[in-house]
């Protein structure tokens, strides 16, 4: 049985699809997964625009999981356009600080696939202004 950090990789996997919608907007090059607290997995992929109107890829998975109910989130992978997986920006760990204030601590970030290096947000964000 397949982990759930492969079900994760998979799902934002299915997701990625880079293509280009129009001259100003591209998206699918980077993906998501989030997993929620219920155990749910979420996905999203980035919006690229020629001004500030785009979203990432992980930004977009959390506003789909709370389009859905929920807001609690368990853990967090992205994709790169080469299949690699990364840390999310500062956007995307800002709101997910100020969607669980006092325990985002514990999110946990995949940032290496491939050699299943994880993170925790808290780690990634030690001194953050939201405790």
């Amino acid at each position: 049985m397949a982990d759930i950090w492969e079900e994760m990789y998979s799902a934002a996997s299915a997701a990625l699809n880079g293509r280009r919608i129009s001259d100003y907007v591209t998206c699918g090059e980077v993906s998501a997964a989030v997993l929620s607290k219920s155990g749910k997995i979420y996905t999203g992929v980035c919006i690229d625009t020629c001004s500030t109107l785009g979203i990432c890829a992980e930004r977009n998975a959390i506003f789909n999981m709370i389009t859905c109910g929920e807001q609690e989130i368990a853990k967090v992978l992205c994709i790169m356009p080469d299949g690699s997986s990364g840390a999310p920006c500062g956007a995307c760990r800002e709101l997910m600080v100020q969607l669980m204030p006092g325990k985002y601590y514990g999110i946990e970030i995949m940032l290496d696939y491939t050699t299943r290096r994880t993170v925790t947000l808290g780690e990634l964000t030690p001194e953050w202004w939201i405790k």
